[in-house]
């Protein structure tokens, strides 16, 4: 498929700037993928479209404040550096991207806080905004990322939210996040409550989860009309025995695979059998899922309402089929749903 045929016209209105009040009270819009029919709900009411041993796979990636504000040495021009990933931990190196990037070489330092009392080096170009840096700390590694951590900033992208808030730290993290790793939230998880779960619990719908720390790859502009020549960033994914057992007996069952977000999409497919089984996995996958696709594992999915022209978009309309995701968008748009992050929420059967 082509890139221009994931365009459309979005208000910048109906990009959701807050979460609503109470996580699970967004709206919910449910496209039934086979018929074309639309329905509008609540995010809570999404149990009713499911039962006894229906499974939802959940991301329980946390998000780290990855945005830090510094200066340059000498000069002392201002600088925002998005960390990435960490590289050494024994050696402080980060992969990172630096804003403005032209003037950052190799062998500057950057001062952060305000007594310029953490020191980070540039050792290496990776990209034209990509850097490596060597934190200079030698206190304790536990010291040297609460000082990191401490400095740094809900990473909200700025088509988002602009002005980040002391709420945002929590608003910007589901419930059952537990591995730190994400420098975005998985947002289709944002909807789930504790009093969502329990309803769950009651009807005997279960749950697992896999980790994957989800990267900046889903936000990258799509610069190729061909999608099959656009290359995704790598992201680390980890499927527990555990998790994968349960999936398979689910599907073995034939109940309900509830892939919860495109993260979780995604690596659910990476590492599939020839019997449409998946594998326990402690790995990166770079995997692009665009139409036309095949599925072996998800049955269903929740997702939010995606930017034109990204990623995200074009793997829900691989599931959802093309005609009916882009109609459900329409319609959407229409009855003002919120887009983004801290918007609405939809569901494909």
């Amino acid at each position: 498929m082509k890139l221009s045929q994931f365009n459309f016209s979005l208000p910048k209105d109906l990009i959701a700037q807050e979460p609503p009040r109470w996580r699970d009270e967004c709206r919910l819009l449910v496209l039934n993928r086979k018929t074309g029919e639309i329905e509008h709900k609540l995010f809570k009411d999404i149990i009713q479209y499911f039962g006894k041993d229906d499974t939802f796979v959940l991301n329980d990636t946390k998000v780290f404040p990855a945005r830090l504000y510094g200066k340059k040495e000498k000069t002392g021009a201002d600088i925002e550096v998005f960390l990435l990933r960490e590289l050494n931990r024994e050696q402080r190196l980060w992969d990172v991207i630096v804003d403005p990037a032209r003037k950052i070489r190799i062998g500057n330092k950057l001062y952060f806080g305000d007594d310029e009392s953490l020191v980070a080096e540039v050792i290496d170009n990776t990209t034209s905004r990509g850097r490596t840096l060597r934190f200079l700390y030698d206190g304790s590694y536990e010291d040297f990322k609460e000082t990191l951590f401490g400095l740094g900033e809900t990473p909200i992208l700025p088509w988002v939210k602009t002005k980040i808030t002391p709420e945002d730290a929590v608003n910007f993290q589901t419930i059952f996040a537990k591995y730190e790793g994400a420098v975005s939230a998985p947002a289709a998880g944002l909807h789930f409550s504790r009093e969502l779960f329990n309803r769950m619990i009651l009807k005997d719908i279960r749950k697992t989860f896999i980790t994957v720390h989800m990267g900046l790859g889903h936000f990258r502009k799509v610069d190729v009309e061909d999608l099959s020549k656009h290359k995704m960033d790598s992201e680390k994914y980890v499927i527990t025995q555990e998790a994968a057992d349960q999936i398979n007996k689910t599907k073995k069952s034939g109940h309900q695979v509830v892939a919860v977000g495109i993260t979780v999409m995604r690596a659910l497919e990476t590492n599939v059998t020839t019997n449409d089984e998946v594998n326990a996995d402690d790995n990166w996958t770079s995997k692009f899922i665009f139409p036309p696709y095949r599925f072996a594992i998800p049955t269903a999915i929740v997702t939010n309402f995606h930017l034109p022209c990204s990623t995200m978009l074009m793997t829900v309309a691989a599931f959802g089929g093309y005609e009916n995701v882009m109609k459900a968008y329409a319609e959407a748009i229409s009855q003002g749903y919120k887009f983004g992050p801290y918007g609405d929420a939809m569901l494909i059967l």
